[in-house]
């Protein structure tokens, strides 16, 4: 009997994630725990000097929490100051701030760097894929995966298929989220998608009665868990996605959709101006000091 010829495994993805603030650290630790090569890009000096304790940290509590798989050694992590990094990239996932003119601006300059045929992923929480498309060179590589905050504990991501997004896109996207095993769901284009367009104008809404004086913040993440089964309530969830993010987010549902409901509420606006971000911060709705 002939013995069947050996074949080296299919190299990991290498990925780039662009951006070391929250999300990006939380899409690095994901991937770094499932085995994938990371460099992680920021244009801030300081930002990503803090970004290797961090990532060591949350790897450290994933594993502790079970949320990795057993036994696998974690990739390795590279940094940069520079966005030449994507180059040898496999795929890249942009995790800059959620407003549409910086996020166009870096997904236009790295697709002029990436080899043609690298899928582009935008982890945006509400801007329209297609509206960042048109400032690539090749529109049908950029696809939305909306990471929740924190991705390695949240087994589903948000896929959103662009107007001009290709199916080699859309494969490339399935095999990475595979090889991180997570649930993808695809979803079509719009402001918000499914799951922002829902969230965020309930949590304006929860801000809007702590405003108005009906209740306050922990009587209202008491009734909503209690009595709604939301498993951490609409303002400790905004403290974890950072209410700077937030009011960002309601603003382009704003603009976009023309919901008043989406307006943000003067009590996160001024969470904001007094820099009471969430668990960012040390304080939002809550303190965590």
């Amino acid at each position: 009997m002939t013995a069947a010829p050996y074949h080296d495994p299919p190299p990991r993805p290498a990925l780039t994630v662009l951006g070391a603030g929250v999300m990006g650290v939380g899409i690095t630790v994901l991937a770094l725990g499932h085995g994938l090569p990371v460099h992680l890009v920021d244009i801030d000096p300081e930002r990503l000097g803090r970004a290797a304790d961090l990532v060591d940290g949350e790897l450290r509590l994933a594993e502790l929490m079970g949320a990795l798989p057993d036994g696998m050694p974690p990739g390795s992590l590279a940094t940069s100051l520079s966005l030449k990094a994507v180059a040898g990239a496999t795929a890249v996932v942009e995790a800059v701030t959620e407003n549409a003119a910086i996020k166009a601006a870096v997904l236009s300059e790295v697709s002029g760097l990436v080899r043609p045929g690298t899928p582009l992923i935008t982890n945006t929480s509400s801007i329209p894929v297609d509206e960042l498309a048109g400032a690539l060179e090749r529109p049908e590589e950029l696809v939305g995966t909306h990471f929740m905050n924190p991705p390695y504990l949240i087994g589903t991501a948000e896929v959103v298929r662009g107007a001009r997004t290709g199916d080699p896109a859309m494969a490339a996207v399935a095999a990475l989220l595979t090889a991180l095993r997570r649930r993808a769901v695809v979803v079509r284009d719009a402001p918000g998608f499914v799951t922002s367009r829902i969230l965020h104008p309930m949590i304006n809404d929860a801000a809007r009665i702590v405003e108005e004086g009906t209740a306050t913040a922990e009587d209202v993440d008491a009734l909503m868990e209690g009595c709604l089964g939301h498993p951490t309530g609409p303002l400790r969830t905004a403290d974890l996605i950072g209410i700077d993010n937030l009011v960002d987010s309601l603003t382009v549902l704003h603009e976009r959709t023309g919901d008043d409901g989406c307006r943000p509420t003067g009590l996160l606006l001024r969470l904001v101006r007094e820099g009471r971000l969430g668990r960012k911060s040390g304080s939002g709705f809550y303190d965590y000091t």
